[in-house]
């Protein structure tokens, strides 16, 4: 009796060392995958909002890849200098997570976008053509009705005018906030300017229909029935691509290309 009951003992002990192990395993190749699909993600929208792909292409992994690799050089910039860094490896960086921790991170100046917390770095990613950037795409974060939205805006490389804009994430209302992930609303945004002569974000959804990019420069079309949602937007464009974000950067890189 003694031995069966040493046995079972040992066989447990065994069962769950081996149950830990196989567990332990299974959790990293997951998170190894997770990480992977995250870049291959965060790539295919950096390449619909510049118009490498399109929204609706179906692209192998190997494609998006290749097209990404080809095409977009993706830099580290820590937000308090505007500076690009190479000291951080952009592939594994996560600015949400970096966000999260108090280490790599600092409380959010007063915004209307409802951001708490900003990471001291983000990437942005420069699109090559012809040897020179053709287009910058920016991350933007901020409040809407339900959710948090987080988008990439393309500008052209002298920042004069919208290239593209999409959403990568958010759980606004299906039908109406939801519509901010809309081909046909997010194809309006191409050729507005973002920036007023002085350099402040100015562009914005508004409530209605906006007029042509020739008559209506700085204002979006709104959707109906999803105002808070439209603000939500237009206050997180302006707060990461204002000078308490992005502005150091945006500013460096315009003195570097003679931008006035």
């Amino acid at each position: 009796m003694e031995r069966s009951v040493a046995y079972t003992l040992r066989f447990a002990a065994i069962v769950g060392v081996v149950s830990s192990a196989v567990v332990a395993t299974a959790a990293v190749a997951l998170s190894s995958r997770q990480e992977a699909n995250r870049l291959l993600d965060r790539q295919r929208k950096v390449l619909d909002v510049v118009g490498l792909s399109a929204p609706d292409e179906r692209l192998a992994r190997a494609e998006v890849t290749r097209r990404f690799e080809e095409g977009v050089r993706t830099v580290v910039v820590e937000l308090e200098s505007g500076e690009v860094t190479s000291g951080i490896d952009p592939e594994r960086f996560d600015s949400r997570r970096a966000a999260q921790d108090p280490e790599s991170s600092r409380p959010a100046p007063a915004n209307t976008a409802g951001v708490s917390r900003l990471p001291n770095h983000t990437l942005v990613y420069h699109v090559i053509r012809g040897g020179d950037i053709d287009a910058l795409v920016l991350p933007f974060e901020g409040v809407g009705l339900w959710s948090t939205i987080y988008g990439f805006v393309a500008l052209s490389a002298d920042l004069s005018t919208v290239r593209g804009i999409t959403f990568y994430e958010h759980a606004e209302t299906a039908g109406l906030g939801a519509l901010i992930s809309d081909a046909e609303w997010q194809a309006g945004w191409v050729g507005r300017r973002l920036f007023d002569d002085d350099w402040s974000p100015r562009l914005r959804v508004i409530k209605g229909r906006a007029g042509s990019a020739e008559t209506s420069p700085y204002e979006v079309d709104g959707l109906s029935g999803a105002t808070l949602t439209g603000n939500g937007v237009t206050e997180a464009l302006h707060f990461w691509l204002g000078e308490s974000v992005l502005g150091p950067y945006l500013e460096r890189y315009r003195l570097e290309r003679g931008i006035t």
